[in-house]
């Protein structure tokens, strides 16, 4: 697949990182800037991404290959987008969906005549060796993989019970990295509440150091990116429920994300502020 013109959508943090991987590898990257803000641009273009100036539909009718790194409730309606602009290539979801979700995904593509290959990253910008893990999943993932080859990115093909194994193995791992931060801040939210956080942070700073440093990162993280991580949490607890396994825990999580969005500002304090829920504008 030396030279595969490949479609981006969309060139967010993670999205550019991925887009720049490709290009690096001597690929043409296109994506279509029609409605994306100044920041997206300067993402796109600083990861050597080409613009698409006549939308979707030139976007599809030049690519060879798409790759979807969009926010998790956007990923069916992408797909639904592709699919009616007459893609016929190979469809990529790197989204973090369930694998439910991830079928329906490929439903909607393959019945637009589109290959469904699955995917799954996990790391974060920026584009260095090591940083970004790209599970694929699907029979024509080691095509895919290839794109990668030689460059930041480590794409691997994996198995497992279905086709959608990649984005089961990025539902299992952030369901305990970002199912844990929003746990920790629960924690620490609820001592604050009840007059203990001094207590809680002594003794953590006895039997669990660095938890308070981490809450402080992670409210941090949450006030920036809990828009997005409130339907992440929903995905990972529907996968958890069709594994037969309680979902409570992440159902949670994204209710913890979904406050911490209305903080006033990206600290810990202003996170804390929110979380039970009595200074929340839940009409936001």
């Amino acid at each position: 697949m030396d030279g595969t013109t490949v479609g981006l959508l969309h060139p967010g943090e993670m999205g550019a990182a991925v887009g720049q991987c490709l290009a690096s590898a001597g690929h043409e990257v296109l994506w279509v800037p029609d409605g994306r803000s100044a920041a997206s641009a300067a993402r796109a273009g600083a990861a050597g991404l080409a613009p698409v100036d006549d939308g979707m539909a030139g976007l599809v009718r030049r690519a060879d290959v798409i790759v979807s790194v969009a926010p998790p409730h956007a990923a069916l309606d992408v797909a639904r987008q592709v699919a009616r602009a007459g893609f016929d290539g190979v469809y990529v979801d790197a989204n973090a969906i369930s694998p439910a979700t991830a079928r329906e995904v490929a439903s909607v593509v393959e019945a637009g005549r589109a290959s469904y290959v699955d995917g799954g990253i996990i790391g974060t910008p920026p584009v260095a060796p090591g940083f970004i893990r790209l599970y694929l999943s699907g029979t024509r993932a080691g095509e895919v993989r290839e794109l990668f080859a030689g460059g930041a990115a480590d794409a691997r093909v994996i198995g497992g019970n279905d086709f959608t194994a990649a984005s089961a193995v990025k539902m299992a791992y952030a369901s305990w990295t970002k199912g844990s931060a929003a746990l920790l801040l629960a924690a620490r939210a609820l001592a604050r509440a009840e007059g203990v956080e001094e207590a809680l942070l002594a003794e953590w700073g006895i039997s669990q150091p660095g938890l308070a440093e981490r809450s402080a990162r992670s409210a941090v993280a949450a006030a920036a990116k809990g828009w997005r991580w409130v339907a992440e949490m929903e995905e990972i607890a529907a996968t958890m429920a069709g594994a037969g396994l309680p979902d409570g825990f992440h159902l949670a999580a994204a209710e913890i994300y979904r406050r911490s969005r209305h903080a006033a500002a990206p600290t810990l304090d202003d996170v804390l502020a929110v979380l039970d829920g009595r200074t929340t504008d839940r009409s936001a």
